[in-house]
């Protein structure tokens, strides 16, 4: 259950890649309005879940959060953008034609920013008895079956920044869910399996994985809720 993180060796290198395909701009377009339409939808359902005092953890399973290091930074940024609102106003109050529309995008990024902390909150990773999910902001929302999980252990690893999601080396692909290019979790697969990142090919899409990390504010809490989860599976 607990260790320390595998040490990937030199393999031999395989067959050549398929080359990439590209999205056309049209394609990329669409995708964006489809993922800025979904992420609002998920940002007025998350403040509706905190109103019910509702969050989305499923019968029987434990929420983990991971908001611990920005929690700080997105609470200042919605003190600012709510001070921000009245003195604009002030300062633009006898121009309606400008006012009227200031206003209305104010309020707008306001309830994004709320929305997204709700979702942070309310929306955390999960361990139940179908397996866990991995979470972050407003999209990603991936499920894996305890049947395809031979372990998981504590194991913090700072990366560099703007590190891609999914990282191949050789036949080892890792999916690495960070938070301020920070992971405490690691989680070996038995097989690879094929997760859904949004957006498009090669940063989103299908991914057929290996291995997980991920960033949990209590690591131990995870490791503990995971273990009876582990021993049945296994």
């Amino acid at each position: 259950m607990t260790g320390d993180p595998a040490q990937l060796g030199h393999t031999p290198a395989g067959p050549p890649a398929a080359p990439v395909v590209r999205p056309s701009p049209t394609t990329r377009v669409l995708d964006m309005l489809r993922r800025a339409l979904r992420a609002e939808i998920r940002v007025y359902s998350s403040i509706g879940r905190a109103i019910a005092c509702r969050p989305a953890i499923p019968a029987g399973g434990t929420g983990i959060g991971y908001h611990r290091p920005v929690l700080t930074i997105l609470i200042i940024f919605i003190v600012l953008s709510a001070v921000e609102i009245p003195i604009l106003d002030l300062i633009v109050h006898p121009w309606p034609a400008v006012r009227i529309p200031i206003l209305i995008l104010g309020i707008w990024g306001l309830t994004w920013m709320a929305g997204l902390l709700c979702a942070m909150l309310l929306r955390p990773h999960t361990v139940g008895p179908e397996g866990f999910q991995v979470r972050s902001g407003l999209e990603i929302d991936v499920a894996i079956p305890w049947e395809a999980v031979a372990s998981v252990a504590i194991s913090k690893r700072v990366d560099e920044p703007k590190q891609p999601r999914v990282t191949v080396r050789g036949d080892h692909t890792e999916y690495a869910e960070r938070m301020q290019d920070e992971t405490n979790i690691e989680i070996e697969l038995e097989r690879p399996i094929t997760i859904s990142l949004p957006g498009l090919a090669p940063r989103g899409g299908a991914h057929e994985i290996t291995s997980i990390r991920l960033w949990a504010d209590e690591p131990r809490t995870f490791l503990d809720a995971a273990r009876p989860f582990l021993t049945v599976s296994n």
